[in-house]
């Protein structure tokens, strides 16, 4: 796999900046988000597969073109345990420098430290004003983004929003992350 800007890593968790060419392995991870995800769309057309058995496919485009928009694989030691997509459009219409737009950690590495410690690198690479949305129904993410917001020490002004409309229905964590 070839990669461009390799974050430090931390207790075997670094961050790799995808490339174009990376496309496909993006979205075949997008394929096991969307299949996590779907479980909250029973009785919506949402989330349905299509006849080749694959869910649709996310708008990748703009992550490799708009400034400020970056594709982030997520590795445990030499394996590929996750993927982050950041950009700079937020759901509370408020102003932020960067926003977490997705954000998925494979099942087995769950639990044991690698989502906070790549959440921390994702910060710590751009301290300024952040926007995290989690879908009311996704309590686990909740739980984890409001601990991993508040228990870092370098996230401070944090605000949590509870948004109820037809744009975004969920919490939204609204910091600014400081340099150490």
């Amino acid at each position: 796999m070839d990669t461009v800007n390799t974050h430090g890593s931390v207790g075997g968790v670094r961050l790799t900046e995808a490339r174009p060419r990376e496309a496909p392995i993006l979205e075949n991870l997008m394929q096991l988000y969307t299949h996590d995800f779907s479980e909250w769309w029973a009785g919506t057309p949402r989330g349905d597969l299509d006849a080749a058995g694959r869910f649709e496919n996310y708008p990748l485009a703009p992550y490799w073109v708009r400034p400020s928009w970056s594709a982030l694989f997520i590795w445990r030691n030499d394996a590929l345990a996750g993927f982050s997509l950041i950009n700079d459009q937020t759901h509370s219409g408020q102003p932020a420098n960067r926003s977490v737009a997705e954000f998925f950690i494979l099942r087995k590495y769950r639990r044991q430290g690698v989502g906070q410690i790549a959440a921390e690198h994702i910060f710590s690479s751009h301290p300024g004003s952040w926007e995290v949305a989690v879908a009311r129904k996704n309590v686990q993410a909740e739980r984890f983004w409001g601990k991993t917001i508040r228990n870092c020490g370098r996230a401070t002004h944090i605000r949590e929003l509870d948004l109820q409309g037809p744009e975004w229905n969920g919490p939204v964590f609204r910091f600014e992350w400081i340099e150490p």
